[in-house]
C-alpha cells in the first residue's frame, strides 16, 4: 500500500521572488510594478503584498509581474509578497516622506542653500489666502512665511540668495526679504506662473498665455520667447550653458518640454509626456520632471540622450527640487515630501 505524502501542499509550490522593484521609489498610494518569477496566483489563491509590513493593494498579478498601490503607512523599507508557497525574499523600496501638509502648490517648491524649503499656499485664482508661502525645514517643521501676495505660483532663488515669487492673478513679481516682508520687483508678466534665475542674474517669467519673459539684473523687461499657451502653468529651469528648459501642460498626452537657447531660439526638446509639470535639472545634466509617462504617472528623468524613464510612482505631484543637503523635494497639490533618489542638483551660483 502507496505511503501517504508527509510534504505540505506548500513544499511543492514555488516560492515567489522578486528581482526587481520599477520604479525604485513612489509616494504613498503610487504604483509600482514587481518583476520576478512566481508572483501570480497558485491553487486559487491570490497573492498578497506588503510595503514595510503595512498590506499593499495589489492591482495586478501575474507569474513574472505584480503590480501594487504603496500603503500610506509605509515609510521607506522593504517590499514582500506571499503566496500560497510562502513569503519571498525582501526588495527594497524608498518610499517619500512627507513633510508639511494643508499646502496648494502649482509648481516647484525652492530649496534655499541651507536646506530650507519654500511652498505656496496659492488657492483659487482671484481668492487670497491666509498665508501666501510657507517655509519648511528639512526635519518638517512648516511656519507661515509670506502673507499678502494673491495666488503665490513661481518661486526662484536669486545669485545673492534672495527669493522671488510671481502671482499669476497680478502678473507681478515680488522679492522677498528674510523676514517674509515683499516688494514689487516686475509687474505687467500676464498671468505670470514659472520663474528661474540664469548664472548672471537674469530672471526668466513663464506667461501662460503664450510668453516667456526676460527680466535683466537692471530690471528691464525683454519678451524671450512666444510658445503655445498652457492650460495650467508654464514652468522653468536654467543649464549651465544658459539654457532655458520649459514645461506647459497642454491637453494632450504628447505635450513637449522646450529648450530655449541664448538667443531665444524656441525648439521641442522632448516630446511624449502626458501633462509636464515642474521640472528641475540635474548635475549630470538630466531633466527631471513631474509628468505622466507611458501612463504611469510621477517623476520622469530625461538624460541628454532624450532617453525617458519613471523613476518614482506617485499622483498629482506638481514640482520638484533638488536640496543642498541631497534629498530630493517633491510637492503635490496639497503637501510636500522628501526622497533620496541619490541625485545630485544642478548648481548655477
Amino acid at each position: 500500500m502507496p505511503r501517504a505524502s508527509t510534504h505540505s501542499a506548500a513544499e511543492t509550490l514555488p516560492r515567489p521572488r522578486i528581482d526587481d522593484v520599477v520604479p525604485a521609489a513612489a509616494l504613498p498610494f503610487g504604483e509600482v510594478e514587481l518583476i520576478g518569477q512566481n508572483l501570480g496566483a497558485q491553487r486559487s489563491t491570490l497573492p498578497t503584498a506588503s510595503v514595510d509590513g503595512e498590506p499593499a493593494h495589489v492591482l495586478m498579478s501575474r507569474p513574472g509581474r505584480l503590480a501594487l498601490r504603496v500603503p500610506e503607512e509605509a515609510s521607506t523599507g522593504l517590499v514582500e509578497v506571499r503566496t500560497a508557497a510562502g513569503a519571498s525574499n525582501s526588495a527594497p523600496l524608498r518610499v517619500a516622506r512627507q513633510l508639511s501638509d494643508g499646502l496648494h502648490p502649482v509648481t516647484s517648491p525652492a530649496v534655499s542653500r541651507s536646506g530650507m524649503i519654500y511652498a505656496t499656499i496659492s488657492g483659487p485664482r482671484g481668492k487670497e489666502t491666509p498665508v501666501s508661502i510657507v517655509r519648511v525645514s528639512p526635519d518638517g517643521r512648516g511656519t507661515p512665511f509670506v502673507t499678502g501676495i494673491l495666488n503665490a505660483t513661481g518661486l526662484a532663488f536669486n545669485p545673492e540668495g534672495d527669493l522671488f515669487v510671481t502671482s499669476r492673478a497680478e502678473g507681478t513679481v515680488y522679492r522677498v526679504d528674510a523676514a517674509g516682508d515683499f516688494t514689487v520687483y516686475a509687474e505687467g508678466m500676464g498671468v505670470a506662473t514659472g520663474a528661474a534665475f540664469d548664472a548672471q542674474g537674469n530672471l526668466f517669467v513663464g506667461d501662460r498665455s503664450g510668453t516667456i519673459f526676460k527680466i535683466d539684473p537692471q530690471r528691464r523687461i525683454f519678451v524671450y520667447a512666444t510658445l503655445e499657451p498652457s492650460v495650467a502653468a508654464y514652468h522653468l529651469a536654467v543649464d549651465t550653458a544658459g539654457t532655458l528648459y520649459v514645461s506647459g501642460p497642454m491637453l494632450s498626452s504628447n505635450d513637449a518640454i522646450w529648450a530655449i537657447d541664448p538667443n531665444g531660439s524656441a525648439r521641442a526638446w522632448y516630446r511624449g509626456l502626458g501633462r509636464p509639470q515642474g521640472l528641475a535639472l540635474s548635475r549630470e545634466g538630466d531633466v527631471y520632471v513631474a509628468a505622466c509617462l507611458h501612463g504611469q504617472r510621477g517623476l520622469v528623468r530625461i538624460s541628454p540622450q532624450g532617453e525617458a524613464a519613471l523613476v518614482l510612482a506617485g499622483a498629482n505631484i506638481v514640482g520638484v527640487a533638488f536640496s543642498p543637503l541631497g534629498s530630493t523635494i517633491l510637492a503635490t497639490n496639497e503637501a510636500v515630501y522628501d526622497v533620496d533618489l541619490g541625485v545630485e542638483g544642478l548648481t548655477l551660483f
